[in-house]
């Protein structure tokens, strides 16, 4: 059986009309498409959930900048390979005037040697880097890479974003399923779009299989109904509508915060029931334990994140026990909204007062002179705590952190550093 290229890979978008999503960055007003219309783009990080565009986007950069450039798989390249494509990027930068660009896949697998032996030339210029990563580069990467490129985050694709592949696939003769007598239903398509969680490449390749698996009809159609659809991509249809998705995560929220321990496991299990990724539910958990519980019951926050590992690690079914546990433990702590209010009042401030100084006596290199504010004290000369002005002088009064009443917070007695 002679290779095949799979429909993903095949209809990878080449130019940037036919590139969906991503609209933070590659807006027209934004600065990553002025940086590529006006050829100033540096070496760069992408990183985001996969199918959602990074190593299509780094193709398109490099075609339309006119330069060349090769792609690498930091899971199987190493040095030696760094350093031959940086000797040819130099050689044609000198005979030619050619920029390259070094595109690396999974760029967070690179070691600390692998990293240093792309640094000099990143610097120098002789080459262009951008890196493709599922994982934060803040935290996965050796910090002198990250600190030489400019890192864009990639966001799950919407299934608005999503239908566009799929029908460009569906009537491309040339590259997708144009030239095959495709018919599929509307649900289906939609059902494609919103099932793959935001992965462009999990709908294309879960419609590649229902096409290729479905014989011709007695009409000469290849119909792809939802039932095929939920076959191919191997998860269950959602039984609710994109409205009642929504409007039962909406319960779910509001159950966690209004105690109900039993509507919250309704809400969840329906969802998750209905086809719905359980990691949803345990990121909406890790925010409420903070915004709705805070300091009420700071357990709550450590359950709800052990739910969310959980479910990364476990996987269903053995994943949903941890996970009820944190909903009912979430539903049944005390209920505190103090944490959510000061950081607003925080952000407020921070909008608000751009020019706020540092007091001199906090400063890296503090100041005693008659402008600042005393000496710095340290406050385990003084048995742990000393009051002194952290604040700056316009927000030295202010109060973020309102202890409610509720749970362990009634007992709390705040340390405020005022002088």
């Amino acid at each position: 059986m002679e290779n095949r290229v799979p429909l993903a890979e095949r209809m990878r978008p080449t130019k940037f009309e036919d590139f969906v999503g991503q609209e933070h960055i590659v807006g027209k007003n934004c600065l990553l498409y002025r940086a590529i219309k006006y050829g100033t783009l540096g070496s760069c990080i992408f990183f985001g959930p996969p199918g959602t565009g990074k190593t299509t986007l780094a193709n398109i950069i490099a075609k339309t900048l006119k330069a060349n450039y090769v792609r690498l798989n930091a899971v199987t390249s190493g040095v030696g390979d760094a350093k031959a494509i940086i000797e040819r990027a130099r050689r044609e930068k000198q005979m030619f005037g050619t920029d390259t660009f070094l595109l690396l896949d999974e760029c967070h697998r690179w070691n600390k040697a692998q990293s240093d032996c792309v640094l000099e030339a990143i610097e120098d210029g002789s080459i262009f880097f951008i890196g493709s990563t599922t994982e934060n580069p803040y935290t996965s990467m050796t910090r002198a890479i990250v600190s030489r490129c400019r890192v864009f985050e990639f966001k799950s694709l919407t299934s608005k974003d999503i239908i566009k592949p799929l029908k460009r696939a569906i009537e491309d003769k040339e590259n997708g399923l144009g030239n095959l007598p495709v018919e599929i239903d509307k649900d289906a398509l939609e059902y494609f779009a919103y099932a793959c969680g935001g992965d462009a490449r999990s709908a294309l390749n879960a419609l590649e299989l229902a096409v290729m698996t479905t014989p011709i009809g007695k009409d000469k159609k290849i119909h792809i109904d939802k039932q095929t659809a939920e076959q191919s991509i191997d998860k269950k249809a959602l039984s609710l509508d994109e409205s009642m998705y929504y409007d039962n995560l909406s319960a779910f929220c509001k159950s966690l915060r209004g105690s109900d321990a039993e509507a919250a496991l309704y809400y969840a299990m329906r969802l998750i029931k209905a086809g719905c990724d359980p990691l949803i539910i345990a990121r909406r958990m890790v925010a409420h334990a903070s915004e709705d519980i805070g300091m009420a019951d700071s357990n709550a926050l450590l359950l709800a994140i052990s739910a969310l590992t959980a479910v990364e690690k476990l996987g269903q079914p053995e994943c949903l026990l941890t996970l009820s546990h944190a909903i009912i433990y979430i539903c049944e702590a005390e209920k505190s909204n103090s944490v959510y209010k000061a950081m607003h009042m925080a952000l407020q401030d921070v909008e608000n007062n751009l020019d706020n100084r540092v007091p001199n006596h906090l400063k890296n290199h503090p100041s005693t002179n008659k402008d600042g504010h005393g000496k710095y004290k340290y406050p385990h000369d003084y048995g742990g705590y000393v009051k002194q002005q952290y604040m700056p002088d316009s927000l030295k009064d202010r109060v973020y952190y309102q202890p409610s009443s509720n749970g362990r917070e009634k007992n709390l007695v705040r340390k405020k550093g005022r002088s």
